[in-house]
């Protein structure tokens, strides 16, 4: 009955991120496909193009037409860490939200990106990395919300 087994086929995409300027933003290394469906409750085959420019990201997509901000995107595996530059913008980027409780925290979606990375973690050693790499933003979530990631990481 080993041919009734299926394995995890490895799925490749072609990636829709475009760089469109000689410079590149440093908050560009974390834009982000599955980010983009999650701010904009799209499926990645809705997603048309992603274009970085020098301080800003134009998301096209079927029914999207926006304009981001480099600082909405959260850091992912894979690239270079955040560092304190990069807490500065986020910050800096949530102040300006219009929900005056959620001021100083990110986007409630943020804590759904982590969860979803959690979940599809290949192994324990990534898995523990997107923890150490919560861990390191913690500032970025209220305390409730900070407790289900970690909760959803042990899942």
């Amino acid at each position: 009955m080993l041919s009734s087994l299926k394995l995890k086929a490895l799925v490749i995409r072609e990636s829709k991120i475009v760089h469109k300027s000689a410079i590149v933003n440093p908050l560009a290394r974390f834009v982000t496909e599955e980010a983009i469906c999650l701010i904009f409750q799209i499926s990645f085959e809705d997603i048309y193009t992603v274009e970085c420019w020098r301080y800003i990201v134009y998301v096209h997509g079927k029914g999207v037409s926006k304009f981001v901000s480099y600082a909405d995107f959260p850091p992912i595996l894979g690239v270079q860490p955040p560092n304190k530059s990069d807490f500065v913008k986020w910050r800096k980027r949530w102040r300006k939200q219009n929900e005056p409780h959620q001021n100083k925290q990110a986007p409630q979606w943020w804590a759904e990106f982590f969860t979803n990375e959690f979940w599809q973690a290949h192994s324990e050693d990534i898995l523990h990395s997107w923890e150490e790499l919560v861990e390191l933003i913690q500032f970025a979530f209220n305390p409730e919300k900070l407790e289900e990631l970690r909760i959803s990481y042990q899942q």
